[in-house]
């Protein structure tokens, strides 16, 4: 039984996570400021966990809440490629400064390992695919810049200060408690929600661009096999489904689980955005014995379920 800090663990992939290690019987912590993750995420598990209301610009906060964790899994940053464009100074304030912050805070405290959560969006644009770690990186947005410098502290983490790092890929990762509502929502709940609602969704450019939509418990099972790899293991690696699909085919599949017929509205293409992504999925599989738990047919319908319901 370990003791985990989730930073940014009231938001979505955070309070699965949550869950998850609560499921396993694990001490949880969790470091947030709720600039973006909702409580009532965390509601069902607050009286089993240890919660810091904190934000990871702030050492001090970080220090008190790794003294004594074993692992650190590391969610906590200011989301969105266009969130980033608007304010570049605050993306790498919360995602740079805040990863180097709890990179610094486990190393004086002896943590076992940090899992960082990183982006497919260090790739960039490139036409190559599938994405390979050993690719170079073209990041095309602050986000993606401020992802970038969190891997690369890592490693350097691992190497001069042998604290074990890996950083995790994320592919487009949707589900259950995604926030459909903010500005900077992802695809699939903005869709579903309007769908649900016999409305049309909103696609920016022509919809054939195409995403590795990953669902949420590969991502959960992705960081327990990564918090469990051996000590000499550091790195970064994808964690994605390892198929891709068009926004036109989300479409027409949210449609088919909902027996309806909704056309998207196409609006104007928007700076800084990916045309295609999909991972190739072989390196994490080899390192650590991860593949996918959940096809993507299936999480989009435990996801368009879950909308239905709340």
């Amino acid at each position: 039984m370990d003791t985990y800090l989730v930073t940014g663990g009231v938001g979505f992939i955070g309070s699965h996570l949550v869950e998850a290690l609560l499921k396993r019987g694990d001490h949880v912590r969790v470091l947030d400021n709720l600039a973006t993750g909702r409580m009532r995420n965390l509601d069902p598990f607050m009286a089993d966990i240890a919660f810091h209301k904190a934000d990871i610009r702030d050492l001090e906060a970080v220090r008190i809440a790794a003294h004594g964790a074993d692992i650190i899994l590391h969610q906590a940053a200011l989301p969105s490629v266009q969130r980033s464009i608007q304010d570049p100074l605050l993306c790498n304030d919360v995602n740079v400064t805040g990863t180097l912050n709890v990179l610094q805070a486990a190393r004086e405290y002896g943590v076992r390992r940090v899992v960082f959560a990183s982006s497919s969006s260090v790739y960039g644009d490139t036409p190559t695919l599938p994405k390979i770690e050993t690719m170079p990186t073209q990041p095309l947005s602050p986000y993606a810049v401020s992802k970038l410098a969190g891997e690369r502290y890592c490693l350097v983490w691992s190497v001069v200060y042998n604290l074990p790092a890996i950083a995790l890929r994320y592919f487009n990762v949707f589900g259950p408690r995604q926030n459909p509502d903010s500005d900077y929502a992802a695809v699939i709940p903005r869709f579903a929600t309007a769908m649900l609602a016999g409305q049309s969704p909103t696609i920016y450019g022509d919809g054939q661009q195409s995403r590795d939509f990953t669902y949420i418990e590969n991502v959960v099972s992705a960081n327990l096999a990564a918090a469990a790899a051996p000590a000499h293991i550091s790195g970064a690696f994808n964690v994605a489904a390892g198929q891709r699909y068009s926004l036109l085919d989300l479409v027409a599949q949210i449609n088919t689980l909902l027996g309806s017929n909704i056309a998207p509205i196409h609006a104007e293409a928007r700076s800084g955005d990916v045309r295609h992504s999909q991972a190739s999925i072989e390196a994490i599989g080899a390192a650590i014995g991860w593949e996918p738990v959940v096809d993507f047919h299936e999480g989009l319908r435990h996801t368009v379920e879950h909308f239905r319901m709340v």
